[in-house]
């Protein structure tokens, strides 16, 4: 049928929807930045269902952001749509975070470079043209002057995330757009979680892990 449930946690915005072939039919989301994931995402998910009167069981498929993005919140997003697939049978799709995070806006020429917070002056960023397809993979960099200038030089560059605020300080080029105030959301996820669901192209629900992009490095709390 094409019901899925997209679950997006990468950052500190909780975000749920439920979407038919593409189209979003209920979103619930909340940007919290104490990340209260754990004790709102099996509430939103709930409230999502019983809002389209969609039982669990009649879900095509669910689907979950990837990454990159806070450790603690891809765990939590990623363990919950596997502990749905394994408890209802269903399909696991991954949906990329910063893919999902392009789709907030359209263009009609240039680049958008969607971009996360990293530590310090580091951001996870990739590059997509004005149909979304891919055009630079995913990395973890430092921001600098003269970072992107090849798309800057070439045309107007789209720069979107919460790592558009750091960028802003340090990107100085007439080509460069920055749109503030956005987030990933699980409101992108549908079309691009029912194209794969087109395709079988699903995880596996045992072994499927987050793209974590760095390793987790744990802050030892102040005495």
């Amino acid at each position: 049928m094409g019901i899925i449930l997209n679950i997006e946690t990468t950052t500190t915005n909780c975000s749920v929807s439920l979407s038919f072939e593409g189209e979003t039919l209920v979103l619930k989301e909340d940007n919290d930045t104490n990340y209260s994931h754990a004790e709102r995402l099996h509430q939103y998910i709930d409230e999502a269902l019983k809002s389209a009167e969609v039982s669990a069981t009649d879900l095509s498929a669910i689907a979950v952001s990837k990454g990159p993005g806070s450790y603690t919140g891809l765990r939590i997003g990623v363990s919950t749509a596997k502990g749905l697939c394994f408890a209802l049978d269903k399909p696991l799709i991954s949906v990329s975070t910063l893919k999902a995070l392009a789709h907030q806006i359209s263009i009609e020429k240039g680049v958008i470079i969607p971009m996360l917070d990293a530590r310090r002056m580091e951001v996870y960023s990739a590059v997509f043209d004005e149909s979304y397809n891919e055009i630079r993979a995913v990395e973890a960099q430092i921001l600098e002057a003269n970072s992107f200038e090849d798309y800057l030089e070439n045309g107007p560059v789209y720069f979107i995330g919460n790592g558009v605020e750091k960028s802003k300080s340090i990107i100085n080029h007439e080509n460069a757009h920055f749109i503030d105030g956005k987030l990933p959301s699980s409101a992108q996820m549908g079309t691009i979680a029912y194209n794969k669901y087109k395709k079988s192209d699903t995880e596996d629900v045992a072994y499927f892990e987050p793209y974590y992009l760095k390793d987790f490095i744990a802050i030892k709390p102040k005495p």
